[in-house]
């Protein structure tokens, strides 16, 4: 029996759940987004699409099944969100650092490992990584790629901070204390505003992780 189950439906669409002849996968459909901003959504997937096709052989992230012009279906990853896990354990956070090494290897950054729910923590105790709409793929890997790339472990130290405080590395906690350039003119300038239109005005909240927790560092 076939099953279409909805998991989120926000500003840019829907997420679904489907299942169907014994296979699971993930459905983002952005047809469903508010209709000024499907043109955003549809960009979004489509990125993600591009992203996901050069990821192949990386261990632990979504594989892609199939592109259209407002859908994207994806391999499901199982697991819970990193914020319903809790995971406290230095082995997860070992384990999820060589999955984000490998996606560096295959020139992607993630650019939005601040928030929780894109890290998936498997039925195995391992990491898993999801949502690469705002990821980036750079073949050249220059000096942008490794300020982002930087990021990107900075944002997993400090969910590691967060739930494993004790097992933090001294060059762990240095790279904690030495935020990017990038970083802090977003925290600092852009942050602010972006947080007041989608939660003020656009009346939209997605779980920010070490924001939501008051860990602004």
């Amino acid at each position: 029996m076939a099953e279409n189950k909805l998991l989120k439906k926000d500003l840019f669409g829907e997420i679904r759940l489907v299942t169907a002849d014994g296979q699971t996968h993930i459905l983002r459909d952005s047809s469903a987004a508010s209709g000024w901003i499907r043109w955003l959504a549809r960009r979004m997937l489509q990125r993600e699409a591009r992203i996901l096709a050069v990821m192949d052989d990386v261990d632990a992230v979504p594989k892609l099944v199939e592109i259209e012009s407002d859908r994207l279906t994806r391999s499901y990853l199982a697991g819970s969100p990193m914020h319903i896990a809790r995971p406290t354990s230095s082995s997860y956070f070992k384990n999820a650092a060589k999955l984000l090494r490998q996606l560096h290897r295959a020139n992607v950054v993630h650019n939005d490992l601040a928030k929780e729910p894109n890290l998936l923590v498997g039925e195995d105790g391992t990491a898993g990584i999801l949502d690469f709409q705002l990821a980036w793929f750079a073949p050249r890997r220059g000096r942008l790629f490794r300020v982002l790339a930087y990021d990107d472990l900075r944002h997993l130290l400090k969910h590691k901070r967060y739930y494993c405080p004790d097992d933090l590395t001294v060059r762990e906690l240095a790279i904690l204390s030495r935020p990017s350039l990038p970083s802090s003119i977003w925290m600092h300038t852009v942050k602010p505003i972006y947080m007041f239109v989608t939660r003020r005005i656009l009346r939209w909240s997605d779980r920010e992780g070490a924001s939501d927790r008051g860990d602004q560092s």
